[in-house]
């Protein structure tokens, strides 16, 4: 079994990114997907499959024929995405990248930044069609 964490924001056009291309891997029937997300800021109290993102990501990849565990925490993004990696022994992270301007093409966001340099493993990178 190959276990990936896809580690999603608010954004359901990064979350359709992201499950196109697990989707799109080679050999869908043996991978387990976690789809992941860090509530920053979480007064309401809300979890992870109140997360519009998040269900589609879980309602996409069922159909596909993925496995899907739905995995939250609280906390700072990038260390909680690298944490949860560490603790669920994933094969690779799955993250989104935001668009840039053509001088900030050359960066990723923060978080995926921070993800890809502290990472021990495999990090797929995914952008949003415009």
């Amino acid at each position: 079994m190959y276990e990936i964490l896809l580690a999603v924001d608010e954004e359901d056009e990064h979350a359709e990114a992201q499950v196109d291309a697990v989707v799109d891997l080679p050999g869908k029937d043996e991978i387990h997907a976690h789809v992941f997300h860090d509530f920053q800021d979480n007064p309401t109290g809300a979890s992870i499959g109140q997360l519009a993102s998040a269900r589609h990501a879980k309602d996409t990849l069922e159909a596909a024929g993925i496995e899907v565990t739905l995995h939250e925490t609280s906390g700072d993004p990038s260390e909680a995405i690298l944490d949860t990696a560490r603790d669920l022994d994933v094969d690779a992270i799955c993250v989104a990248s935001r668009k840039r301007t053509p001088t900030g093409k050359a960066l990723f966001g923060s978080v995926t930044q921070a993800v890809i340099l502290g990472s021990d493993r495999p990090v797929l990178v995914c952008g949003a069609e415009q």
